[in-house]
């Protein structure tokens, strides 16, 4: 073996050498994540409520085909970012009875599809709100004591990673609805004040219970969802530019307080994801990521239909790696995993 050769090995050994220190010293031994339907894993199921997603074609990119409770073809983010900490590529939902606590350990998910930080929200369609979250988290906490002892647990669930994605059904499907009057009692910055109330509650009792390694994410830009180019009454077809305006200003109200609470909480480690940018991104340039459609969802027209109005009988694209949206609010697998990938390059990295 000549020279060459030798440092060409010696650099392919060091390479994967690398990966393994990366992989053996990871320090997030489970993930916990709250929020709605673009992370919720399968909770909806168990409740009754109409904002479910168990059913087909839901789930037909999924390991067996079969729909899952996930509002997608396959899997959601935080699925890929379990497994680029090393853990199970799948984030189990916490109502899920095939479920036990021994996989609950190294991932669980308490999150609820059409909810929000406002408990209004949450009652439009009966779903879990995010104080009940975190009543479940509680319960968790004492069934993890359980399963691994005092230390152990404690341990756990202070090196575990906290995901919260939660915010866009508070404007959408609250806010901005004829059926709401949330509009007449607060007008669009005092809405957004009431809602970092909440989220900042949310995350100090978290803190107290001893969550340390947050991540707190973004809204996207809600007004680039194929549902809401449909509803633009000014410009229909086209994004609409009031609530992308409203998702950047919350966002940046959203990064103050995760920048104050980490001066206040003491040992916090919050970080804000930033999916907005990389979003926006994706939908204005789809072809430099090689998505062929970023205007419409892969199921049946592809401009109103999910959940429900999302079924076997909708036809469906035959290739949903092409399109950024699977429905007319959710992004596909392959979307999901580029989100994934970029918030762990550009945020979660810190916490390997």
């Amino acid at each position: 073996m000549n020279m060459s050769s030798r440092y060409s090995l010696w650099l392919v050994l060091l390479g994967l050498l690398s990966l393994y220190t990366i992989k053996a010293t990871a320090k997030v031994p489970t993930i916990v994540v709250f929020g709605d339907s673009s992370v919720d894993s399968g909770n909806n199921d168990y409740i009754l409520t109409a904002a479910k997603a168990n059913f087909r074609p839901y789930g037909c990119d999924f390991d067996n085909g079969e729909p899952t409770g996930r509002f997608s073809n396959g899997r959601l983010a935080t699925d890929y970012l379990s497994k680029a900490f090393g853990l199970p590529s799948v984030v189990p939902a916490y109502l899920d009875p095939d479920y036990g606590i021994e996989q609950f350990a190294s991932g669980v998910c308490f999150a609820s599809a059409s909810t929000g930080l406002d408990n209004a929200t949450a009652d439009i369609f009966i779903v879990i709100p995010i104080w009940q979250q975190l009543e479940y988290y509680k319960e968790y906490r004492e069934r993890l004591k359980s399963y691994q002892g005092e230390a152990k647990a404690r341990e756990t669930l202070s090196e575990a990673l906290y995901i919260v994605s939660i915010g866009t059904n508070d404007f959408i499907e609250n806010y901005y609805s004829p059926r709401s009057d949330r509009s007449s009692q607060f007008t669009v910055p005092e809405y957004e004040e009431f809602l970092l109330g909440i989220a900042e509650g949310f995350l100090r009792e978290l803190h107290a219970l001893g969550g340390r390694k947050i991540d707190v994410t973004s809204l996207p830009p809600m007004g680039c969802l194929p549902l809401t180019r449909l509803t633009n009454s000014k410009a229909v077809g086209f994004c609409n530019e009031e609530y992308n305006a409203l998702a950047r200003d919350f966002n940046v109200k959203l990064r103050r307080l995760v920048r104050r609470l980490n001066g206040e909480l003491p040992g916090a480690k919050i970080v804000y994801g930033n999916v907005y940018d990389f979003f926006a991104d994706v939908v204005q340039n789809p072809l430099s990521y090689e998505f062929r459609n970023s205007l419409t969802g892969c199921c049946g027209t592809g401009l109103f239909e999910t959940s429900f109005l999302c079924n076997a009988k909708s036809f469906t694209c035959p290739d949903a790696d092409e399109f950024v949206f699977w429905d007319s609010i959710h992004p596909t697998d392959r979307m999901n995993h580029l989100i994934a990938d970029q918030i762990m390059n550009s945020t979660l990295y810190i916490f390997l």
